[in-house]
């Protein structure tokens, strides 16, 4: 098991910053990396950021790499029931599975309608990322090349990214300007920076981009990038038909070889509207808890993909930006958070009742994908939580985060007698 102690003054110090983690900078080029840094040090105006979000790059870890042959074991029923208390009179609305791996000889785990299927927003995300590096592994087996892509292909945004209203950070390390603002046509970015856009601020514009690029490597192999003119051509003249047969290739074939069961989780469309008009997807988007959990295990294990794939996910999905809904609760301020989360929400006219963010009547999707490190200067505590819920009339945003709270605190008071009794490692 890894285990790391920090003294507080070297998680403070200028080198590290906070973002993919914010130490990145110099190996990937995210310029949002350095702005975030520079904020976290003070030297230009920005919003700081909780001790759990300053892990330099070197530290983030796949918990699992060497127990290759790790299995989820069966549901604890005892563990069950604790997480299914947590969730009040509406359980049937919930899917929710919990992995606690804070000892690795004891694995536990939980599940709470582990099958619940739902469309989980933004969480779907991970398949569009998964599809780009599964392109990039096929294209190029070379790690150093994968690289070298991801750094130096500079996209630049068009309709594939028509619209958002999700902003992100433009920084400019000459100038030190900071701005926040949606993606615009014209705009130009590192193929790593829409990576980052994508997963980090959660913006549909850059979704639709890295999409649009996964496709370009499916087709056009260790030939990409294409130049604009001919890819513009393959988009408009290829059949709708073609496209939606290489749209699966690129998003639904790599869930397949990476043990995941499409009936359990796909993502059928882009995120944008126009991204949809011209690529034509294959479906419905959905995930459950269960299969959420497969794809966070086979990346711990170094086996999403391959083990580069999944180190640099996992780093993708280090929380540095504002914490939001489960990743808020106040819980969680001095723990190590990896998460991506997805809401949709819609109202019909109700008597007595007001439609609010995240509080519908007619769908409340939310969904949480996590993965805890908990204390971030001597991490005893490792734990996922894969969550889905569609609770109606309540606030899914704040019930998240009330979950967050409730299920840290059942980790740390069935690991309590152990970490009292086990020695700190350095």
């Amino acid at each position: 098991m890894i285990r790391y102690a920090i003294p507080l003054c070297l998680l403070l110090a200028p080198q590290m910053g906070s973002s993919y983690p914010m130490d990145g900078y110099a190996e990937t080029g995210i310029r949002r990396l350095e702005g975030s840094r520079l904020m976290q040090t003070g030297e230009i105006a920005g919003s700081r950021q909780p001790a759990g979000a300053m892990l330099p790059t070197a530290m983030v870890n796949l918990r699992l790499v060497d127990q290759p042959d790790f299995k989820v074991p069966p549901p604890d029923p005892a563990f069950s029931r604790q997480i299914e208390a947590l969730l009040g009179k509406d359980v049937d609305r919930y899917g929710i599975t919990v992995l606690d791996v804070s000892d690795p000889d004891r694995p536990r785990y939980a599940e709470v309608n582990g099958d619940y299927r739902q469309n989980v927003g933004s969480v779907g995300k991970l398949v569009a990322a998964l599809g780009l590096f599964q392109a990039l592994a096929d294209a190029w087996p070379d790690e150093s090349d994968r690289l070298h892509v991801l750094r130096e292909r500079v996209v630049t945004a068009d309709e594939f990214s028509h619209w958002d209203h999700h902003t992100v950070m433009f920084f400019d390390p000459q100038s030190l300007e900071v701005s926040r603002r949606t993606i615009g046509d014209g705009d130009r970015a590192t193929l790593w920076e829409y990576l980052d856009w994508m997963l980090s601020p959660s913006s549909n514009s850059a979704a639709g981009m890295v999409m649009r690029e996964a496709l370009l490597i499916r087709q056009f192999g260790a030939s990409y990038p294409p130049s604009e003119i001919v890819a513009k051509r393959f988009f408009d003249e290829t059949s709708k038909q073609e496209l939606t047969k290489l749209f699966s290739r690129t998003f639904e074939a790599p869930l397949i070889r990476n043990g995941i069961d499409l009936s359990e989780f796909r993502q059928g469309s882009f995120f944008t509207a126009r991204g949809k008009v011209i690529v034509p997807g294959t479906g419905s988007s959905y995930a459950t808890a269960d299969s959420l959990m497969r794809f966070a295990v086979l990346m711990e294990k170094g086996q999403l993909v391959d083990r580069f794939t999944s180190l640099q996910l996992k780093r993708l999905l280090y929380l540095t930006e504002r914490r939001i809904r489960y990743a808020s609760s106040p819980e969680l301020r001095n723990a190590v958070v990896y998460f991506k989360s997805g809401s949709l929400y819609s109202c019909i006219k109700e008597e007595g009742f007001s439609c609010g963010k995240y509080k519908g009547n007619a769908k409340n999707y939310m969904n949480s994908f996590a993965i805890i490190e908990s204390p971030v200067l001597e991490p005893r505590l490792h734990y996922m939580v894969m969550l889905v819920s569609n609770v109606l009339r309540k606030n899914s945003a704040v019930d998240h985060q009330a979950l967050g709270s409730g299920i840290h605190q059942v980790i740390k008071a069935a690991n309590e007698p152990r970490i009292q009794t086990e020695p700190a490692e350095n």
